[in-house]
């Protein structure tokens, strides 16, 4: 999926980009929901939908990759029942020639299949004699062995997996989970419990995080990124009143944050705010309006225009 899915070929960067894409595109505000409070979920479930179409669609991807391995298997016992035969073929010692078979056999598979040695201990006390006996019955078994998995892989589906492909996937993009306190956009760091501080390019409007202005339902439009370079202040409960510039001295988790001063801001979340607003303003039970007012200017932002800014 790697090599063959434009959405995970890249980076993790390069894949948020398209999660954001997919979101506008989709329009559903659910999961707008989900990505804003809980990006990790929205991450993991945008994978295991792609991991889901790619391999269950019309072109059978997954029965065509079990059956292809199953020959592949198929074909390294096959190697392995000829060629144990052939190592003890003509060997003296007809007591122990089953043993050294299996010996044989094992090693053999040791670098494909795990076959512990001691789970066919069973057939040494067979009183097997003759080794092509062994060798016949052994080809037999595997062909109608070989049909029964093929006509089970026929309905398979991802349930089966010890380990579900999609879980693999999401393994191959590691990164920082940590999420913004002010505007919860999540940091970019690809290192899990990185080192020094979080960070991240782009932040976003601080009403996408549920802020507002003190004692109102006035929803914060402004950025972090453009609060730290004013003499705006914010609160934490009635007491606690701290101004932008040093909003280190608010402690954890501010204090773990590196938020540079930028007023610049993706069109992307200028088209959402607008696009959204009276859903946003329902979930997060603020208004924009006043000091929170959406800038005219915003008004005018396409999707497309939105879309493109991100490429």
């Amino acid at each position: 999926m790697r090599s063959e899915v434009p959405d995970f070929s890249g980076s993790r960067a390069n894949l948020e980009v398209c999660i954001l894409k997919y979101l506008a595109q989709e329009e559903k505000f659910e999961n707008y929901k989900l990505y804003l409070c809980s990006p990790v979920d929205l991450l993991e479930s945008y994978i295991q939908t792609h991991v889901k179409t790619y391999c269950l669609d019309q072109n059978r991807r997954l029965v065509m990759f079990l059956n292809t391995t199953l020959t592949q298997y198929y074909e390294t016992i096959q190697k392995a029942v000829f060629a144990s035969t052939a190592v003890v073929k003509g060997r003296r010692d007809s007591n122990k020639i089953i043993s050294l078979w299996l010996d044989e056999f094992c090693r053999e598979l040791g670098g494909v299949l795990r076959l512990p040695r001691g789970d066919l201990v069973g057939i040494e006390h067979l009183e097997i004699t003759d080794i092509e006996f062994l060798n016949d019955a052994m080809m037999k078994a595997l062909s109608p062995l070989r049909n029964r998995l093929k006509e089970e892989f026929a309905c398979a589906n991802l349930s089966s997996f010890e380990k579900q492909p999609h879980r693999i996937l999401l393994e191959q993009f590691p990164g920082c989970k940590e999420q913004c306190p002010f505007c919860g956009s999540v940091c970019t760091n690809t290192i899990p419990n990185h080192d020094g501080d979080h960070q991240l390019v782009f932040h976003r409007p601080q009403a996408l995080a549920g802020w507002k202005f003190y004692k109102t339902d006035i929803l914060v439009i402004d950025i972090c990124s453009s609060c730290v370079a004013s003499d705006m202040s914010f609160r934490l409960g009635d007491d606690l009143r701290f101004p932008y510039k040093k909003y280190r001295d608010a402690g954890p988790p501010f204090n773990t944050w590196k938020i540079l001063p930028d007023s610049s801001m993706q069109k992307y979340w200028k088209w959402f705010v607008c696009h959204f607003r009276a859903q946003l303003e329902k979930f997060f039970k603020g208004k924009f309006y006043d000091i929170g007012k959406i800038p005219t200017s915003w008004h005018t932002v396409t999707k497309q225009e939105a879309l493109d800014e991100l490429r």
